[in-house]
């Protein structure tokens, strides 16, 4: 769960507890979470549309378990460009995204460019994303993989 202590001021305690407890669970009714937070039922619901149309909650999603998915494969991949001017970087971008596989890609200050994470349901699917697509996405120099043995601590 992120910090709701560290938002901007913009916020007030009522705004900080509505979030803390949408993070913990998204489904609950409006009812019992202005119970939680101290509030009525109307200025809690109102708070909870404005802090939608602010843009702190983007939206609500199921979490499918990854196990009864059949996609336990956990693997980073780290991704190094022959270009990291902007045009080839919106490029890589656009292209990354198309790919279901890679769950997360963040632009990474280092030794590489980016760090993709990917989900797939055993080494050999893989290893066919990563010849078949990673490796052809835009600008790609090369790729280095590291394989997720355990997760501890997972967003969700």
């Amino acid at each position: 769960m992120p910090d709701i202590s560290q938002v901007d001021g913009s916020l007030d305690a009522f705004d900080r507890k509505i979030l803390e407890e949408l993070t913990e669970n998204g489904r609950i009714p409006v009812a019992e979470l202005a119970e939680k937070v101290g509030l009525s039922k109307t200025p809690c619901q109102n708070r909870f549309k404005r802090l939608i149309a602010e843009g702190f909650i983007q939206g609500f999603k199921a979490i499918l378990n990854p196990s009864k998915m059949n996609l336990d494969h956990i693997a980073f991949a780290e991704v190094k460009l022959t270009n990291t001017q902007e045009e080839a970087l919106m490029s890589f971008n656009a292209a990354v995204k198309k790919i279901k596989e890679v769950e997360e890609c963040h632009m990474i200050a280092g030794r590489f460019d980016y760090l993709l994470k990917i989900r797939t349901r055993d080494i050999k699917k893989y290893r066919l994303v990563l010849g078949e697509r990673i490796s052809n996405l835009p600008y790609v120099a090369n790729t280095s993989t590291n394989v997720a043995m355990e997760t501890v601590k997972e967003r969700g």
